[in-house]
């Protein structure tokens, strides 16, 4: 069949053009067909918040989190200077609401400060408002173990919440593990040293944390899907075991400090504990995860109490 014909019998099959109507005024033209370019996403432009979130209990960290809390369906990094100190006082108020919906929350592995594994301290996560019964602690020991543990927990969207200690992952294991974490609802914490930051890594959330002045925790967004953070946030966290205990002078211990720049105070000192000049204060020595060291965890409360000018008090 000639070319000629076959576009005719294809021109007869159409409809028939309805210029009148409101039909023929609501038609776009082809001038108005969106741009392609339109539907992309800006590194510099907050992205889609996620199908899920969760407020993390911090007013000043949800206003620079995407969706306004913790994202589910992905990973969060918190990278920190030492594991299993900061975890709790950060991610409490977050996962009180997820037990609060009878959901899990579980535990992978153990946060390790030099040779010591240190177990999860109950009393404190208790303390800190957290019900046990919904907490529920897989003993992996490797790293290899730790990460087949994450991946089938993400996989099967088994759990409210993931908090997993991985100080060891490659970059192609995060990736791996981001792959997973995209069907699952409830946020996945995943807890790194510091120096990690210096790493690549697939997870679109990234916050460094950090004990910081009076109380405090300093925490910096380092990966967000939004525009760059910049500086440093303050968020009031108390350990819930000091609360009831520390009178109004006690909150604010840098005031009870010398004032010499560049001082260290000298429990703090004595206790090997350094940090930022402005960031670390020696409040952070007292948290709701104890040191498996009964030696280590008293020296750091006499740290503190040197620095108070509190004597046996």
């Amino acid at each position: 069949m000639p070319a000629a014909a076959i576009e005719e019998f294809v021109l007869r099959a159409l409809p028939e053009p309805e210029d009148d109507g409101p039909s023929a005024a609501a038609r776009p033209a082809a001038s108005d067909k969106p741009n392609p370019l339109d539907t992309l996403w800006r590194g510099s432009e907050w992205a889609r918040a996620p199908a899920s979130n969760w407020p993390s209990g911090h007013a000043a960290l949800d206003g620079e989190l995407p969706g306004g809390g913790w994202p589910g369906h992905g990973l969060t990094e918190l990278l920190q200077p030492l594991e299993g100190v900061l975890e709790c006082r950060l991610l409490a108020p977050a996962l009180q609401r997820i037990m609060a919906a009878g959901k899990p929350v579980v535990l992978v592995g153990t946060p390790v400060q030099g040779r010591l594994a240190l177990a999860p301290h109950l009393a404190g996560w208790r303390q800190a408002g957290l019900d046990e019964r919904q907490l529920v602690w897989i003993q992996a020991e490797t790293s290899a173990e730790r990460l087949w543990c994450a991946e089938q927990l993400l996989k099967a969207n088994a759990c409210g919440a993931l908090l997993a200690w991985l100080p060891q992952a490659r970059p192609e294991q995060m990736r791996r593990l981001q792959v997973a974490a995209l069907g699952h609802e409830g946020p996945a914490f995943l807890c790194r040293h510091e120096r990690a930051a210096e790493q690549a890594s697939a997870a679109p959330l990234r916050l460094l944390v950090r004990p910081g002045e009076d109380w405090s925790l300093a925490v910096r967004v380092l990966k967000r899907r939004g525009p760059q953070h910049e500086g440093w946030l303050s968020l009031p966290a108390v350990p819930a075991a000091m609360a009831g205990l520390l009178t109004p002078r006690l909150r604010q211990p840098h005031l009870l400090w010398p004032q010499r720049p560049g001082s260290v105070p000298a429990g703090v000192a004595a206790a090997g504990v350094l940090a930022e000049p402005g960031v670390l204060s020696a409040a952070s020595l007292l948290c709701d995860e104890e040191p498996a060291d009964a030696h280590v965890h008293a020296l750091g409360r006499a740290a503190v109490a040197a620095a108070a000018g509190v004597r046996g008090e």
